[in-house]
């Protein structure tokens, strides 16, 4: 405990892994070499109020460790400095807002603020675009930047949870490369339009937002590549038809929800009963019908169909679909989408063969 007082004492607090000060008998070549090494600043768990006077040059810190003090801001001129950070951690301090200079670091890989006093994040987060992860778990956000996932194209996990976030931006919808998505526990009223677009999302949790969410949106149910979702503790009476479709769909939890649709012990039998009663909903629903002419053409867009179940030849327009997307007649159903008797709900001529008293297509 001595030799900590005196390291801070002293400003002597911090290490600094793989830099190269040259000893005696060291020559200028490796001096160099090692001058030019990745290094990493650890910073953490000094009980700093402020960051001291830093006299060494940043531009090769590849990784900055700042997380668990008591920072409530961090100089412009210090951010702008870091050319080359790829991992910056600053959680666990008394931030209340980021310097807009974060948007100077280009090779930025990893950020985490969580753990701190934030309202929001500056808009210019967005000139990160090498960014693959994002955690701003236990703050104050209220809302993120709009335009966030218009440029942070490459981002894979984004966790906010925590916050008082009552919506996700509409630019979460162009997150494609986004795998992990944890927004529990905030305020959150509806998720984003254009979910589907998120084709390789793998995770997503949006529980415990108790009486705010109320419903999931119908394009859920195109997230082919989702195997864990969690929507418990919210306020969702009906799950929608479409989840049926979900194939991949290894943990599921809605505990906690007024869940009438399905009833709550279909849920809980297990996760074929579920899909299998949501795809027998499918089939015989009136409101599905409706939505059939405009949804099916997304289920090819996005892979729910596999592109190797075309069949070369004969295309049908499938009618009342504004893309007036051209698909051909269907062969098999690879390993089926939701459950045997959602074959044949799914069979070509019940999907593409006009109706016996429409006019015949020329």
């Amino acid at each position: 405990m001595r030799d900590m007082g005196e390291k801070r004492r002293h400003g002597g607090g911090h290490h600094i892994h793989g830099v190269g000060f040259g000893a005696g008998g060291v020559g200028h070549a490796e001096h160099d070499e090692r001058r030019r090494e990745p290094k990493k600043l650890d910073m953490s768990g000094m009980s700093m109020d402020t960051i001291p006077h830093l006299s060494m040059p940043l531009g090769n810190i590849t990784t900055l460790d700042l997380s668990n003090n008591n920072l409530q801001s961090i100089p412009e001129s210090i951010i702008a400095r870091l050319l080359n950070v790829v991992v910056l951690d600053v959680r666990s301090n008394q931030l209340t807002s980021l310097p807009n200079s974060i948007g100077c670091l280009s090779k930025l890989k990893v950020l985490n603020v969580s753990g701190n006093l934030l309202r929001d994040l500056p808009a210019t987060i967005e000139e990160c675009r090498a960014l693959e992860e994002l955690n701003a778990n236990f703050n104050q956000l209220t809302k993120l930047p709009d335009t966030l996932g218009f440029e942070l194209h490459g981002l894979r996990r984004l966790s906010v949870n925590s916050n008082k976030l009552a919506y996700l931006p509409s630019s979460t919808s162009h997150m494609t490369a986004l795998r992990s998505l944890d927004a529990r526990l905030n305020c959150l009223r509806a998720l984003p339009d254009g979910l589907e677009n998120l084709g390789g999302l793998e995770t997503l949790n949006v529980s415990q937002n108790f009486q705010y969410l109320r419903e999931l949106p119908y394009g859920i149910g195109l997230l082919v590549s989702l195997r864990e979702l969690d929507v418990s503790y919210n306020s969702i009476a009906a799950l929608p038809d479409s989840m049926g479709c979900l194939t991949k769909l290894a943990r599921f939890s809605a505990a906690g929800n007024p869940l009438v649709c399905p009833p709550m012990d279909v849920v809980e039998q297990s996760l074929d009963a579920m899909r299998a009663y949501l795809s027998a909903r499918m089939n015989g629903s009136d409101k599905y019908r409706r939505k059939k002419k405009s949804w099916v053409p997304k289920l090819v867009k996005y892979s729910t169909f596999s592109a190797g179940m075309m069949t070369p030849g004969r295309a049908t327009k499938v009618q009342g679909n504004a893309e007036g997307l051209l698909m051909s007649d269907y062969r098999t159903l690879d390993g089926g989408i939701a459950s045997p008797g959602f074959l044949s709900m799914l069979s070509p001529r019940r999907l593409f063969s006009p109706r016996r008293n429409s006019p015949k297509h020329h």
